[in-house]
């Protein structure tokens, strides 16, 4: 058996990352020749619908009430009872803080290895290769995993997963774990809600100021050339440590990584902890006034400038094109 850890997103469907881990739980456990199941925390709710479309017939949901909001450690021992019972081949997650965490918990309460940021997952008679990233993503490691169950966390992005026939039904399992309440353990204490509309992930331009801003309030004319080309604002961690944006806005190893269309960075060197955070923009323009810059030299476009004379000048000629229509 292949078990993939799944999660919901705000609908209370399946989440994109979780699809993905299916589709590469699907590749694996046609190889080995064994069935892939889910696991889950909580209440069933649209999940065996979703499952079912991605041919998986069986949905391991973990039930107690100290999972509700008990952090990566409660979910880890929870998940190393459930692979200790089922004993699978690999067990799956999305390379996300909170699975991440969950897995190496669970991976070394079971004595097994955890291979993180895995980009491809080659399965062999014993031992198993995987490629991953290291150091942010700046370098792949190709590495030998062995031992009797391969927890696995997989980057997001990867190859689109192969078109698989509906499963007929999803079987539910409610596991009522075990959990030793003398962990220690972290414990959602508050949850809040992330504001309407596109995010650095899903947004496809993104605006982004850094030191070359100058300020708080100058990143108003960058605000206001994302919301003509239907993009958001980002910023790097200077701008962050200056108390000029939030750290949600942050794009960077520390931040978030993004994979718009555009990337527009505005004022920003291009350190390396940036870049992890934006190279997967399929085209970056650049506006700095120095034209050696790491983000200068490794853009799409630049313009050498600064930014609060280009960038009113772009709103500008955005504005009379759009009025000519």
């Amino acid at each position: 058996m292949v078990l993939a850890v799944v999660e919901r997103d705000g609908r209370g469907s399946l989440s994109a990352a979780s699809g993905e881990v299916l589709g590469t739980a699907r590749e694996l456990a046609e190889r080995l020749g064994v069935a892939v199941a889910a696991v889950a925390v909580g209440e069933a709710g649209d999940l065996p619908d979703d499952l079912a479309k991605q041919g998986v017939g069986r949905l391991h949901l973990l039930a107690h009430e100290l999972l509700d909001g008990g952090g990566p450690a409660r979910l880890g021992e929870a998940l190393a009872g459930l692979v200790a019972t089922l004993a699978p081949a690999a067990v799956l997650g999305a390379d996300e803080p909170g699975v991440t965490d969950a897995m190496a918990w669970a991976a070394t309460m079971v004595g097994a290895p955890l291979a993180t940021a895995c980009t491809e997952v080659r399965p062999g008679d014993d031992a198993w290769e995987v490629t991953r990233e290291r150091s942010g993503g700046i370098l792949l490691e190709d590495a030998v995993l062995a031992g009797p169950v391969r927890f696995c966390t997989l980057r997001p992005g990867g190859p689109a997963p192969s078109e698989t026939a509906a499963a007929a039904e999803v079987t539910v399992d409610v596991v009522v774990p075990e959990l030793d309440t003398t962990l220690p353990h972290a414990t959602l204490v508050e949850r809040r809600e992330r504001s309407a509309g596109m995010s650095l992930a899903t947004a496809p331009v993104v605006v982004a100021g850094g030191r070359g801003v100058g300020s708080a309030g100058g990143y108003a004319v960058l605000e206001e050339l994302a919301g003509l080309v239907g993009g958001v604002v980002g910023c790097s961690r200077v701008a962050t440590n200056n108390g000029w944006r939030p750290h949600s806005d942050q794009v960077g190893l520390t931040g978030t990584r993004i994979s718009p269309d555009l990337y527009v960075a505005c004022g920003i060197s291009g350190a390396t902890q940036h870049w992890v955070g934006c190279m997967n923009a399929r085209s970056i323009l650049a506006v700095n006034t120095d034209p050696e810059a790491p983000m200068v030299t490794r853009a799409t476009w630049a313009v050498i400038g600064d930014v609060h004379t280009v960038l009113p000048a772009v709103v500008a000629e955005i504005r009379e094109r759009s009025r000519r229509r």
